[in-house]
């Protein structure tokens, strides 16, 4: 089986007050760095990963040299792993967006699937791209674990297909900055082992 550690980039401006900051790309904070260490120990300390994929994303990749320091192993990029291109929306605060264009921003919230966002994507598309990163993995990584270092949006995304969960449920799932998440897939099934871990961030 292949086992997969889903783990969300550690915290960054934008965040609180929230932003739409898809493909900004700004760094780890102080407490983002500290994050990034601390799933990096508890990787590092209960798994023995086969290989890394990120986001090239700032937050993400130094998230992942992180893990990569911990374990040994030299994180690699994949595209497909980028957040989401939120187009005209990027870097502004949802008050902001709010107030410009209040019927489309309650659908994303009540119906993110009839979404796209102007001048950039949709679910669908980030869904697209991400199916991708299973595809790589399966093929690449039949029995190894993979760490995947990656956006809320992407986890999500991932979680929606591992879960077998329709794209309404986008917003049932929640990773939080630096969690982790464990699944596996093979021998024709799919397990979702642990939800959004952060305990490690707690010591």
């Amino acid at each position: 089986m292949a086992r997969l550690l889903l783990v969300r980039h550690g915290h960054v401006d934008g965040i609180d007050p929230p932003r739409f900051r898809g493909r900004r790309d700004v760094p780890l904070s102080e407490q983002g760095r500290r994050q990034a260490r601390a799933v990096a120990a508890c990787i590092g300390a209960e798994w023995q990963p086969g290989a890394i994929y990120t986001s090239p994303l700032a937050r993400c990749v130094q998230t992942a040299a992180e893990i990569g320091s911990a374990c040994s192993l030299a994180p690699l990029a994949l595209p497909d792993l980028t957040d989401l291109d939120y187009g005209a929306w990027e870097w502004k605060t949802h008050a902001e967006v709010r107030a410009e264009s209040p019927e489309l921003y309650e659908r994303w919230f009540a119906a993110p699937q009839l979404v796209r966002f102007p001048q950039g994507e949709s679910v669908q598309d980030l869904i697209a791209r991400v199916a991708n990163v299973l595809r790589l993995v399966l093929a690449r990584h039949a029995t190894d674990t993979v760490v995947l270092v990656g956006h809320d949006s992407g986890i999500r995304a991932l979680l929606l297909q591992l879960l077998d969960q329709p794209i309404c449920a986008y917003w049932h799932l929640a990773p939080q900055p630096a969690s982790l998440s464990e699944a596996e897939i093979g021998a024709g099934k799919v397990q979702v082992l642990s939800l959004n871990e952060t305990r490690h961030l707690r010591k």
